[in-house]
């Protein structure tokens, strides 16, 4: 697996990372059971098997049973630890009627939270997960100057934020930002449309502005959630999914035929194509599948193969 450094940090991480959302089973209080975790660890040893070594949490997955679960593989790997990057995610909360929370006391609760699931003493990266509207920078720069001189953090990030909201809190922060996880796939392609369509009438583009060329000038590494366009992608689509989903099927489906690959590796290899070095992170509990996206590194498109792809994703015609 070939690897890249994350933003400006010391961290040469697999330049396909993978994103455990799932591999705690239900997204309810029903506790872990012993057959939940020996899946999270089949899959969690593929991912390391194929030269993965860069995994993606969050306090709130699967109610914190995900984390829960990846801990399994300690048990028969002790010294792992050392040779992965473990991340996780705080901010969000699922009681009414708070929604996001970046306090000064949230962010060091969940912390705490993760790497007792973790089972781990730290965490390589800490990403607040979405914004918080009542965000105080001076309360996230507290509480993460506490983390990182404990030692319980050692580099911090962000998702789904925009240039303007990463620029507001850099301001006040003593750690770099090196990393911003966003939404991006075939079929969610709005961080590349602001360039596209700038004097065009497009209001979804207005979030978006700058995100990509903003993290790239700062060297911001950008992940991708959602690489695989949330199971929306696949061979057996839903009947009601829209027609241009539908299309984007077909096309990808054809081109992965004609160059001897599953369809998920032409998904992982068109991020990869980017030149800002975006980082996917597919979350797939299948094993053909993620070994598909990791075959994605050694894939390069062409130039006209990445437009057609982009051109088919947003619902246009080929030329």
């Amino acid at each position: 697996m070939k690897t890249q450094q994350l933003g400006m940090s010391d961290m040469k991480v697999s330049r396909i990372g993978y994103g455990a959302m799932s591999i705690g089973g239900s997204w309810d209080d029903a506790p872990l059971t012993d057959s939940v975790r020996e899946q999270a660890s089949r899959i969690v040893r593929t991912a390391l098997d194929a030269g993965i070594n860069f995994f993606d949490h969050a306090d709130i997955y699967c109610e914190g049973k995900s984390e829960e679960a990846f801990a399994s593989v300690w048990k028969n790997a002790p010294d792992l630890r050392q040779q992965i990057y473990l991340q996780s995610k705080c901010g969000i909360r699922f009681e009414p009627p708070h929604r996001f929370d970046f306090s000064y006391e949230h962010i060091m609760a969940s912390v705490e939270g993760s790497l007792k699931r973790l089972e781990t003493d730290y965490l390589d990266v800490l990403l607040l997960h979405r914004p918080d509207p009542l965000v105080e920078p001076e309360e996230v720069a507290r509480a993460f100057d506490e983390l990182y001189r404990s030692g319980k953090v050692r580099w911090f990030g962000v998702s789904n934020h925009t240039a303007a909201q990463i620029q507001l809190l850099q301001n006040y922060l003593n750690q770099p930002i090196i990393t911003n996880q966003v939404q991006f796939s075939l079929i969610h392609t709005q961080l590349l449309d602001e360039g596209i369509v700038f004097n065009q009438d497009n209001p979804r583009t207005t979030r978006n502005a700058g995100t990509i060329e903003y993290c790239r000038l700062h060297n911001i590494t950008l992940q991708s959630w959602g690489p695989l366009g949330q199971g929306r992608i696949r061979s057996n689509p839903d009947p009601k999914e829209s027609p241009h989903v539908h299309k984007t099927i077909a096309f990808l489906e054809e081109m992965a035929a004609q160059k001897g690959v599953r369809p998920e590796t032409i998904l992982i290899a068109w991020i990869l194509r980017h030149p800002a070095l975006i980082q996917p992170l597919p979350g797939t509990t299948n094993r053909e599948r993620l070994l598909a996206c990791c075959e994605a590194v050694d894939l390069q498109l062409s130039r006209e193969e990445w437009y057609s792809l982009f051109l088919v994703g947003r619902g246009e015609s080929l030329p």
